[in-house]
């Protein structure tokens, strides 16, 4: 029967969009809230909150980490969550990192959050390969100037050597004087 519900969860895959959308760049580190996994997971945040608790000692700094106030505020303001006053979070969420999310898997051990986790690892994944690929293309791109500017610096040579020239013949003209032309006889 878990075969079966497992297999029932791989085929309802969420939208790889919606779990981009729900990774931030927060210390430079790609993280993931704590009531976007428990969404995702179909949980209760505070489900998540007291796995974490039971097992605090499964999550260095580098896996999660709780937000500043600042950092909070920062992030409410490019969505829209409710404020305190209104239903909203009483406390900074904790975010996890890649291997956060792994651990947490672990922790919730259901065939749910198993499957999540996998397709929030193959996101990360997908996201570390698209920040190197620029990278790798910038190296190339700068190996071919060097090597264009190598080849054809000869040729900017002479045309410097040709510009000066000029450059000497106009100042060579100025500096001549010229006799006045006659007029009549």
């Amino acid at each position: 029967m878990p075969i079966n519900y497992s297999l029932k969860i791989m085929t309802n895959l969420i939208p790889i969009q919606i779990i981009e959308n729900k990774i931030f760049t927060i210390r430079g580190q790609r993280v993931m809230l704590d009531s976007d996994l428990a969404l995702l997971y179909e949980v209760e945040t505070r489900i998540i909150n007291q796995a974490i608790k039971r097992n605090l000692d499964r999550f260095p700094e580098d896996f999660m980490f709780q937000l500043t106030n600042e950092e909070w505020k920062n992030l409410r303001s490019q969505f829209v969550i409710s404020s305190v006053n209104y239903g909203g979070r009483r406390y900074t969420p904790y975010v996890f990192t890649e291997h956060g999310v792994l651990m947490l898997s672990n922790i919730l051990n259901s065939p749910k959050a198993v499957a999540v986790s996998i397709q929030i690892i193959r996101v990360f994944n997908k996201l570390r390969q698209l920040a190197t690929t620029p990278v790798q293309e910038v190296s190339e791109l700068k190996k071919l100037l060097l090597l264009y500017m190598e080849t054809n610096d000869h040729k900017l040579q002479e045309q410097d050597n040709k510009i000066f020239d000029i450059i000497q013949v106009l100042n060579n003209l100025l500096e001549t004087p010229r006799e006045p032309k006659k007029i009549g006889f």
